[in-house]
């Protein structure tokens, strides 16, 4: 029996858009942080148990599911985020977040119910499948990194997966539009944390202390200077000293002062220098007005390279699907994180994380994510699922790269 073409893929996937609507609607509603997302991981290992797709819990939270395919071959990955963030919904949908203070505010819902759609709708195709899809819900996205703790587990075995493919949606884009980068994609991350250690006195006799205050504000401003005076101008890195806290009275000289802050960075290279330009600069300040600094920096997502090899075929699934004309191809990478890298880069495998387009021409999808205003079009869900399942055809019938 023959694949289904690409434009029979996007017919199902409009078919499959009430399922997902529905889905999409009740995960919104009842949104979960990341390692609580019990509720969620139920939805996912039901929907997926009644496809016929063997289903467990992994990572906790998460859901690893498998679907066998009617002839041997490759294995690839699919990827969808599902925790929510600690944000009060402000948007007037009538299916809002029934829990207070917890919002899906960057998509995940749609994420989530996309994915599930590509399962449904790859299931029902199982005997023309050259291989094995993995599907990979992932907790935790938005805080500790749940993609690392899924590999951990083992999700990249039994069977062994030989690709993986993901992508997040994008307001700045309409419905039915795709965006792609090449290479660079998204930024690694390493949060850091600057204990300032002086000595506290009384606020009328300064000189018989050492101000742990000032010597915080001197580091703030040295390490914002970093990137423009360390850093060549065509490469890029971001720091940021997100939090200062010090002191217990204003007559009081302050003993100690905390930073927390965080590195964005592009590449190896550039995120161990970033690195170590932080520790020293904070060590040496310290030590230069009598203080003592401790600099802990913890080595967070890893950040996002596509792999030529997994993008160019994207790239012709996009192109399948709704033609070059629709395809945004972004010229430079985001300084934001995302953890789907942990998936394979570092395990040698071709990888690639995409963007799909989730706005509405500037009507209502107008407020970013991660704010309490924050809607899409749900006609995104269809482009997200009909490529989810392009991209699985298209792999697994190429027998390598």
């Amino acid at each position: 029996m023959a694949r289904p073409n690409a434009q029979e893929i996007l017919s199902e996937a409009k078919a499959l858009q009430e399922y997902m609507l529905t889905l999409r609607r009740d995960i919104h509603a009842h949104p979960e942080l990341g390692g609580t997302e019990t509720r969620t991981q139920g939805i996912i290992l039901r929907e997926l148990k009644s496809m016929g797709i063997e289903a467990q819990p992994c990572a906790d939270t998460g859901v690893l599911g498998l679907l066998r395919g009617g002839q041997p071959g490759k294995t690839i990955g699919l990827r969808a985020d599902i925790d929510a963030l600690p944000i009060q919904e402000d948007t007037g949908l009538e299916f809002s977040s029934q829990n207070p203070g917890i919002m899906h505010a960057c998509g995940h819902d749609t994420h989530t119910s996309a994915l599930l759609g590509a399962a449904k709708l790859l299931s029902a195709h199982r005997d023309e499948l050259r291989g094995n899809v993995k599907f990979f819900f992932q907790p935790d996205e938005e805080s500790n990194g749940g993609a690392q703790r899924m590999v951990d587990a083992g999700c990249l075995e039994n069977p062994h997966v030989d690709a993986v493919f993901g992508g997040h949606s994008s307001t700045s884009a309409p419905a039915g539009q795709y965006l792609l980068k090449y290479g660079q994609s998204y930024a690694a991350s390493n949060p850091f944390r600057i204990t300032v250690y002086g000595k506290g006195c009384h606020g009328a006799f300064p000189a018989t202390g050492i101000d742990a205050v000032a010597v915080g504000c001197q580091m703030v401003c040295a390490l914002q200077t970093l990137v423009s005076r360390r850093i060549p101008a065509t490469e890029s890195a971001v720091v940021t000293v997100g939090a200062f806290h010090a002191g217990t009275a204003g007559n009081i000289i302050a003993e100690t002062a905390e930073l927390k802050g965080i590195i964005r960075t592009l590449g190896p290279e550039m995120r161990q220098k970033m690195c170590k330009l932080v520790k020293e600069t904070a060590e040496g300040i310290a030590a230069a007005m009598g203080a003592r600094a401790e600099v802990t920096i913890i080595e967070s997502y890893p950040g996002v390279v596509n792999t030529d090899d997994m993008t160019a075929l994207v790239e012709k699934s996009m192109i399948a699907l709704v033609g070059k004309e629709n395809i945004v191809m972004e010229k430079t990478p985001g300084m934001g994180t995302e953890d789907f890298g942990a998936f394979f880069m570092g395990h040698g495998l071709p990888g690639c994380y995409a963007h799909f387009g989730f706005g509405d021409g500037g009507k209502l999808c107008v407020h970013p994510a991660h704010g309490p205003h924050f809607r899409v079009n749900e006609d995104g869900m269809i482009y997200a699922c009909a490529l989810h399942s392009q991209v699985v055809f298209d792999y697994l019938e190429q027998n390598e790269f």
